[in-house]
């Protein structure tokens, strides 16, 4: 018993020396083990990929210029979309020019795929889309041919959705359903329907589709109606029924045109006690058939609050072809946006347009409108221009031109608020036929009417909203103007 006690190792007592050996900085704490491990594995993983693709890289730039030729093109998973849709789509890529003269190896291949895989997300079917090269399946293919397979993910093709909408300073209830893809050629149908203040009920069906295989090119063809309360302005309310064929082409950044034909049924009716008498000439029903085109050019940066880039939109209407109407139309606006110091910018816009009838009077429908927190501040809602009694008549001829210095909130640069001090010019005039339109256009000029103010600006998603203070600074006789606080909700502001 003694020598084994001997032998007996004396018991440790703490404190204890931490023999341990500690690797890439691991900590002593649980917790930070923990995530000092989850880093360590992450480090390990993106390593291990960047060696990967590294390796991948390599492997591809040797081998650019090995003989390769695609016998095939395949794309799984497309159930829904016909394939001769596909083939419009993919054939002009590989029948292109550049596919063709270009040599036969890798190189060419891999840019074959990135342009069929790009049109194919544009056509805006697919979820995603993933491409891989295979060895070519045709049992007569020859060394190096090889074939092209996208895997895609169709997105859903039904969409139903209900929202409250403000916008042009209305707001309204509206329900909005959409079928994708409806024909298998990526066409879209969609329904909308909707209740509003002023626009007290409208509805609209359109289908769109494709017309040229790089997508830049789409037709339309829609049915269309709403009633509106004109009441505020023209002791009236207005009708309309119609139906506007459309073919669109290029992008807001480089140019998009839009061509149309428009056929439609206006009524003016429900007039009130006090309806004046030309609007009670203008009341019954007439017809409008007509061609036109616009162009719409975009740089800025934010279509709401644009701190920078320029806006730029022409539009010409030709109405005549049958129906009660008979003129020619134009419109020009656009706005330029420059940041000043940080935070402050300067926005400057102008609008004009003329309407010109032909051999018979314009109508009320087809006239213009001016005045409102979306147009001239500090005027009531189109109550600029000629009048009768308590009506707005409209007019052939306006102008108007903004600038406001928009700046962020102090110490609150990230606040969707602003504020901006602003004036506006316009005016809004009928043409007289026994004068010439050149004295026409100098009169509408050199008498504008003014007005000038502050307020706040918010970004009200999809909207802009503006509170603003505002005083006419001159006006004419006829126009009403809105001394004080004015609210204004829509989507273009002047």
């Amino acid at each position: 018993m003694a020598e084994l006690e001997e032998t007996t190792p004396p018991s440790l007592k703490p404190p204890l020396h931490n023999s341990s050996s500690p690797r890439d900085k691991e900590p002593d704490d649980l917790e930070k083990l923990l995530k000092w491990q989850e880093e360590r594995i992450a480090r390990k993983l993106r390593g291990e990929y960047e060696s990967v693709v590294l390796h991948l890289s390599e492997l591809i730039q040797s081998n650019l210029h090995t003989t390769m030729n695609i016998s095939s093109v395949r794309v799984e998973g497309a159930k829904a979309t016909r394939s001769s849709f596909l083939g419009f789509l993919i054939n002009p890529i590989l029948a292109s020019p550049s596919s063709k003269d270009s040599p036969s190896n890798l190189e060419s291949v891999l840019h074959t795929t990135r342009k069929i895989s790009h049109i194919l997300q544009k056509s805006d079917i697919f979820h995603s889309v993933e491409a891989k090269i295979e060895r070519a399946r045709d049992e007569l293919s020859q060394q190096g041919d090889v074939d092209i397979v996208f895997k895609a993910r169709e997105k859903g093709r039904f969409y139903l959705n209900t929202s409250t909408e403000l916008g042009n300073n209305e707001g309204n209830a509206a329900a909005t359903g959409r079928i994708r893809n409806i024909f298998g050629g990526a066409e879209v149908f969609e329904a909308n329907v909707s209740f509003g203040t002023k626009t007290r009920r409208s509805f609209r069906a359109s289908l769109t589709a494709p017309l040229t295989s790089s997508l830049n090119a789409h037709g339309e063809i829609t049915a269309f109606g709403l009633e509106r309360d004109n009441s505020s302005f023209a002791s009236s309310t207005e009708g309309l029924r119609g139906i506007k064929a459309i073919v669109r082409n290029g992008t807001l950044h480089r140019g998009a045109h839009e061509f149309a034909y428009e056929a439609v049924l206006r009524h003016i009716g429900d007039l009130t006690p006090t309806a004046s008498i030309s609007m009670r000439e203008s009341a019954g029903q007439t017809l409008k058939s007509a061609l036109s085109h616009s162009y719409i050019f975009d740089t800025r940066d934010d279509r709401i609050m644009a701190t920078r880039g320029h806006y730029a939109k022409a539009f010409n209407e030709y109405a005549g072809l049958g129906g009660d109407a008979s003129f020619y139309k134009s419109e020009f606006e656009g706005s330029i946006s420059r940041p000043i110091v940080d935070g402050v910018s300067l926005s400057i816009a102008a609008r004009t347009g003329i309407l010109w009838g032909i051999s018979k009077p314009t109508l009320f429908s087809d006239r213009f409108q001016l005045g409102g927190p979306t147009s001239v501040r500090a005027f009531r809602a189109n109550s600029m221009g000629p009048r009768d009694g308590p009506d707005s008549l409209g007019g052939d001829l306006h102008w108007s031109a903004g600038a406001s210095v928009i700046s962020n909130v102090p110490t609150k640069p990230h606040w969707p608020v602003k504020t901006h001090v602003w004036l506006n010019a316009g005016r809004l005039d009928a043409i007289d036929k026994n004068q010439p339109l050149v004295d026409n256009v100098r009169r509408t000029l050199t008498s504008p009417s003014i007005s000038a103010g502050v307020g706040l600006l918010y970004r009200f998603d999809p909207v802009r909203v503006e509170v603003n203070f505002g005083v006419p600074l001159v006006a004419s006789k006829s126009d009403g103007s809105r001394r004080g606080v004015q609210v204004g909700m829509g989507l273009e502001f002047l």
